[in-house]
């Protein structure tokens, strides 16, 4: 009989196992995961040892509908048994649907180029710039990428080259460039980085991987005013806070800033992979044919399930819900009463915990131990980002759950605290004794 943590048994149900089975087939580019989820119902995941969490990642703000929502599984299911896939080559009615969709949310005249991910609509995002840095024929033209430090676009080598982490870009470098990184949120550092030489300035409306950081009131205005000084794009990345996520379809916009460029991903399939790169304007003619493409982007499916994302988030009313909902996060969040949480920030259901230390990895470690699923975005900070359908119970039973485990830590603390100084103590005591006895 084989052991239930033998890599070799595919149906093996315990954590331990599936992490056994992950070291020995998965490249080693994440850590390995503590848990294996099975299956999930609303907000709430089940692991393959039957442990239940309420789910504030949502797949890393993707599952806009929470899990199994009736009118993903139903659109996926009718148009995987009708299409599943066309390629480039031919059109099918849910692409042309959702096209139309996007471009009548953000209300403006646009087209739209469908990816499988975010990075890859940021790819698409760079060479429209490109493609506009010579627009005028020049042999050279505007080649330069201004973007933020702290900003995150994505994980292929173009998106990799404007992410404003030295430690996630270093190690392939060099990358595609010229690339300027300014400060994010200071726009006087925009007007000075961003020139004649400028091709297009890319900004998130809150770093989201940086840890939901807004920026002050004004700089995503102060940002298309210097653009449209220096004739350069202004590209928007709403992978992460777009189709609901603020409680709007689109944060720029809700700002009332219209960019040239605007990228999509995550929530907008609500599990399915779909990205999309909406270009507004000018800069949707930029494209000649032959300049992109991608063999499963904008697929039959991912289409279907985008389009049932979009009906439910409108019909349920999901935008002023994630408001509401996020308004009552916010004041929960706000009243935990503990010296390792320094505050709260965000807007609607994208919300962030500031920690006073690097407490992040075994907060979260404590919150899974509680039935809660948050993230650890950087050392010190927790992401939370619930399905927008999340209830106010959920949110009051997740912030109880959380504060445990805040407090858990908390002790933890002071208890290392404590025997790091009686060790030190000890270890002080003992060196005096040897140097006495050494005189």
């Amino acid at each position: 009989m084989t052991s239930p943590t033998s890599i070799s048994n595919p149906t093996s149900t315990s954590n331990s196992a599936m992490r056994d089975r992950w070291d020995a087939v998965m490249m080693p580019n994440y850590g390995t995961p503590p848990i294996a989820l099975d299956h999930g119902r609303g907000v709430r995941v089940w692991d393959v040892e039957g442990n239940e969490y309420l789910d504030f990642v949502a797949g890393i703000a993707v599952s806009a509908l929470g899990h199994a929502h009736p009118a993903i599984v139903d659109a996926v299911r009718e148009q995987v048994g009708k299409l599943a896939h066309t390629s480039n080559l031919t059109a099918h009615e849910p692409g042309l649907a959702l096209a139309k969709r996007l471009i009548e949310l953000i209300g403006a005249p646009g087209r739209v180029f469908f990816a499988n991910s975010g990075a890859e609509a940021n790819e698409c995002a760079l060479k429209l710039a490109r493609r506009h840095g010579r627009a005028g024929g020049e042999a050279d033209g505007r080649t330069e990428i201004v973007a933020a430090h702290g900003s995150f676009h994505g994980r292929t080598l173009g998106a990799l080259a404007i992410t404003g982490s030295p430690a996630k870009r270093e190690p392939f470098a060099p990358l595609p460039g010229p690339v300027a990184f300014v400060d994010y949120g200071d726009a006087d550092a925009l007007r000075g980085a961003v020139t004649e030489r400028t091709a297009a300035l890319f900004l998130e409306p809150a770093l989201g991987e940086g840890g939901v950081v807004p920026p002050p009131p004004g700089y995503l205005a102060a940002a298309r005013r210097v653009c449209d000084d220096a004739g350069a794009l202004l590209v928007i990345d709403e992978v992460q806070s777009g189709i609901g996520r603020t409680g709007h379809w689109f944060a720029s916009l809700a700002e009332g800033v219209r960019p040239d460029v605007l990228t999509l991903a995550k929530g907008l399939g609500g599990g399915l992979p779909i990205g999309a790169c909406v270009g507004l304007g000018a800069a949707a003619e930029l494209f000649r044919p032959g300049d992109h493409g991608s063999t499963f982007g904008g697929n039959p499916v991912s289409c279907a399930a985008a389009l049932a994302v979009l009906d439910t988030i409108a019909r349920e009313d999901l935008l002023g819900h994630a408001r509401r909902a996020g308004e009552r996060m916010a004041r929960r969040l706000a009243g935990i009463d503990s010296t390792l949480v320094s505050g709260q920030r965000g807007a609607g259901l994208w919300r962030a915990v500031a920690l006073s230390g690097q407490h992040a990895a075994a907060i979260e470690a404590a919150a899974r131990q509680r039935g809660l699923l948050v993230n650890a975005v950087r050392p010190d900070v927790l992401r939370l980002a619930p399905p927008l359908l999340v209830t106010e119970a959920e949110i009051d039973d997740a912030v109880d759950r959380l504060a445990s485990a805040i407090d858990a830590v908390a002790i933890d603390a002071v208890a290392g605290g404590a025997e790091a100084t009686s060790a030190v103590n000890g270890a002080s005591t003992s060196q005096g004794t040897n140097q006495e006895s050494e005189q």
